[in-house]
């Protein structure tokens, strides 16, 4: 039973024991519940596919980004589970944050609409509402490296949340009003690498899941990643796994990068858009010598830097579906979809797949003396919501299918 000492709730999420072998996502019994008193905030870009289809998927991304940033900056050190989704996000936060968090939320709201126009939706769910739901919120911490972590989730209570701020009947008594308004401080968000080619091929995003007739046969999520590493030939357990998106002689660094305008647009929104330009473009500046001569520029060492980089990416993470952004050959690509559709005909699994030539990272560096940096890594063209809107579809049929049975 979880205390009811606001300061030891607050460090739920901080005393949860790491693990750093990605199998075990698969360990169910690892995964230990969010206090009662516990909300989840969740956002999402509304007709992310408008966007998506004029071409702005990188906007799109920056807003998701943008909203974990806002958050873990109000949250005084507070550590926080998240969970990154290409056109939205999802972060859990006690009850002592709730109100600064929901403001910050809202601040990025209001950023996204004057400086993007687009529409963000967002909503705070507490954790007994989602469980009543029928969406329990179960949490493990992954170690990338020591001090970046990711949130994997089990339960349910994530796709419940996200059912529920789609649905404007039932999000209505959830949704963080218009008039709660705040300027969101966005500090160490940044997209200064350029977009990542396909060192093989093809970048894949992929989010699968075993059905409930999948788990009752026996397939269940460790079965499923076997699957995959026998069709694809690789590990997706191991740290390099051959398929990581984000490598050396992947990552591209230009002089000014091609995204400052719209980091200087985003960021500087509270903070003063010249004052934003005039750091981007020095620290930009100063990371290109660095990368050109291989020197230290003060606390940034280029080569330490990039190493700790491919480690702190969330191209494989887990929130009750597993989720993967894989840099693979035409030819895997296309015996990893007769395989997923097979075993989507056979009614073990769910899936959504979208492939594109690059993948889009965008960052969140807080410390590079401490070496506290995540990237976000999704592929390019749409990436995770072209992908969520496939598994949907075949989730809504398979549910047709029962039915009719």
């Amino acid at each position: 039973m979880v205390s009811d000492s606001p300061d030891l709730e607050s460090r739920f999420y901080a005393d949860l024991p790491v693990f750093s072998d990605f199998s075990g996502i698969g360990d169910d019994a690892a995964y230990r519940p969010l206090p009662e008193s516990w909300s989840l905030l969740a956002c999402d870009i509304v007709r992310s596919s408008d966007a998506i289809a004029a071409g702005r998927y990188k906007d799109v991304n920056m807003v998701g980004a943008a909203a974990i940033a806002a958050v873990l900056n109000v949250s005084k050190g507070t550590e926080l589970p998240f969970v990154f989704g290409g056109d939205g996000a999802m972060i859990a936060v006690p009850g002592s944050l709730k109100e600064k968090a929901s403001a910050a939320l809202a601040g990025v709201r209001r950023m996204a609409g004057s400086v993007l126009g687009l529409a963000l939706r967002a909503a705070s769910f507490p954790v007994g509402d989602l469980s009543e739901a029928g969406g329990a919120l179960r949490v493990r911490k992954f170690e990338l490296s020591p001090g970046n972590h990711l949130a994997m989730f089990a339960g349910g209570g994530l796709e419940v949340a996200d059912t529920l701020l789609k649905d404007e009947a039932k999000a209505a008594a959830y949704l963080i009003g218009e008039e709660v308004e705040s300027d969101a401080a966005l500090d160490g968000l940044s997209c200064r690498w350029e977009p990542l080619p396909a060192r093989n091929g093809r970048i894949v995003s992929l989010m699968v899941r075993p059905t409930s007739a999948g788990l009752a046969a026996g397939y269940d999520l460790p079965a499923l990643i076997a699957g995959l590493e026998a069709i694809l030939g690789s590990s997706l357990v191991e740290r390099q796994t051959g398929a990581e998106p984000v490598r050396k002689e992947t990552l591209r660094h230009r002089f000014p990068p091609s995204g400052l305008m719209r980091e200087v647009r985003v960021v500087g929104f509270r903070s003063g858009q010249l004052k934003t330009f005039a750091k981007a473009l020095f620290e930009c500046a100063a990371a290109a010598y660095a990368y050109a001569t291989a020197r230290r520029v003060g606390p940034f060492d280029p080569v330490r830097y990039v190493g700790e980089l491919q480690q702190n990416t969330d191209f494989r993470k887990f929130d009750d579906t597993l989720r993967l952004v894989l840099d693979l050959t035409v030819a895997q690509v296309d015996v990893l979809s007769a395989y997923l559709e097979g075993e989507y005909r056979r009614g073990r699994l769910v899936y959504g797949l979208h492939g594109a030539s690059s993948a889009l990272m965008t960052c969140l560096v807080f410390s590079l003396e401490q070496s506290r940096h995540i990237h976000f890594v999704d592929g390019g063209d749409g990436g995770f919501s072209e992908a969520a809107r496939e598994f949907k579809e075949r989730v809504a049929l398979l549910d047709a299918k029962e039915r009719a049975n």
